[in-house]
């Protein structure tokens, strides 16, 4: 008896992550080369270039929604872009090569390749809308937070939960002017900060691990990034609250237009919707999430964390890369080093 039932792809498979994993370390490793060389554009060129080759080999049909696009003047990977090899579900994608592009060119920790798929209409759309303010916490604290409450409400709110006093609760902020009555605000308040100078994915997953020193993540930073960590958030357990923050005039005329209402507050399932979503990344410098790209004769090692929504699961992956094995079939050139600066 023919069987004549045909094969219909599921929505999400796990097996994807470890596919997943393999496009960040790619990304991880060709950014790698270029750690402490002062070059920003060529290291996230670099990591661009080999994430793209890599992500067209995954069994998807993917949208990029989540890009280098505009915001970045990339040329490769911008919002819109279909990749993946054309099988298998359909799915949105975020991308960040180099989430730290300025951490990686001064080797400062914390850069990381970053990569989060969930299901196709599942990720929001900023509608150009670049910055956004930004609440983050781990799931101890989800049900407290209310980002309209204010600084002072919130910390207060935190520290009962934690069973402490304000000046127990440490608050991740990037390093930025535009914050300076956000710092004024905590500093009041009695709570400390821990600044950061790039890479919020980064800072938003610290607020929600409990081995973290950092208790909450607090601020204005790119819409991008907040919709990518709001995938990582899901699957710890974490909650993100947001509102948009239009730049200039021409920005909020742009998403009033686009038809967002800039006084509501974004929460994480309004940031990705459904229960089916991947977060991977490779560590590019070593910090307190993963530990960078390291170089040795012949090989490198890289270290990956893999969250998947549905199940709750998170993994962290430690990998070794024979070089002269992967220069055997691989698209991507992992030896290939920047030009020395000639005299």
């Amino acid at each position: 008896m023919t069987n004549t039932r045909t094969r219909v792809p599921q929505n999400l498979d796990r097996n994807l992550a470890l596919d997943l994993v393999r496009v960040t370390e790619a990304a991880a490793m060709a950014a790698g080369r270029w750690v402490g060389r002062g070059d920003k554009e060529g290291g996230d060129g670099a990591a661009v270039d080999a994430m793209r080759k890599l992500i067209n080999s995954i069994p998807m049909r993917g949208v990029v929604v989540i890009g280098e696009g505009e915001k970045d003047n990339a040329p490769m990977l911008f919002n819109g872009e279909q990749v993946g090899d054309g099988s298998g579900p359909e799915v949105d994608v975020a991308v960040d090569p180099i989430d730290g592009t300025t951490l990686m060119s001064k080797g400062m920790p914390n850069a990381l390749a970053v990569l989060a798929v969930a299901e196709r209409g599942a990720m929001f759309d900023p509608s150009a809308v670049f910055y956004m303010e930004k609440l983050a916490v781990g799931p101890v604290y989800a049900d407290v937070i209310d980002i309209n409450a204010g600084v002072s409400e919130n910390l207060s709110r935190i520290a009962k939960v934690k069973k402490s006093d304000i000046s127990d609760v440490t608050v991740c902020v990037l390093d930025r002017p535009r914050h300076k009555e956000l710092i004024q605000q905590i500093r009041r308040a009695g709570a400390g900060i821990r600044f950061i100078s790039d890479g919020d994915i980064a800072g938003a997953i610290a607020a929600a691990r409990g081995e973290s020193d950092v208790d909450v993540l607090m601020g204005i930073g790119g819409t991008p990034e907040g919709i990518t960590a709001a995938c990582a958030l899901k699957c710890m357990g974490g909650a993100m609250q947001a509102k948009l923050w239009p730049r200039d005039d021409e920005e909020r005329e742009k998403a009033i237009a686009a038809g967002h209402d800039l006084d509501r507050v974004l929460s994480t399932d309004d940031l990705v919707t459904g229960d089916n979503a991947f977060f991977v990344a490779t560590g590019v410098t070593s910090g307190d999430l993963l530990r960078g790209v390291r170089y040795r004769a012949g090989g490198a090692y890289t270290q990956s964390i893999v969250m998947r929504s549905k199940s709750g699961t998170i993994r962290v992956i430690d990998s070794y890369h024979r070089l002269e094995k992967l220069a055997l079939y691989s698209a991507v050139d992992f030896d290939g080093r920047p030009l020395a600066e000639q005299d």
